[in-house]
């Protein structure tokens, strides 16, 4: 079994291998929200990068946050 997305009570965590699966996920669920009169809060949203040598960014509108843990 494969995780795409963590769903919580009102957070939403995208799941990707690469950096372009992680880009159009991120402009798929915005383009959504925004079908329905939502948005994504960019001084909420934040992008945690594991075990990756990727460094270019995912962007909407601009760079997201680096996280540099979670818990």
């Amino acid at each position: 079994m494969q995780l795409d997305d963590l769903d919580f009570a009102n957070d939403l965590t995208l799941l990707s291998h690469t950096q372009q699966q992680m880009q159009k996920k991120t402009i798929s669920v915005a383009a959504a929200s925004a079908a329905v009169g939502l948005n994504i809060h960019k001084g909420k949203s934040k992008i945690l990068q594991h075990n990756t040598a990727c460094t270019n960014r995912i962007t909407l509108c601009g760079d997201f946050e680096d996280a540099k843990s979670f818990t």
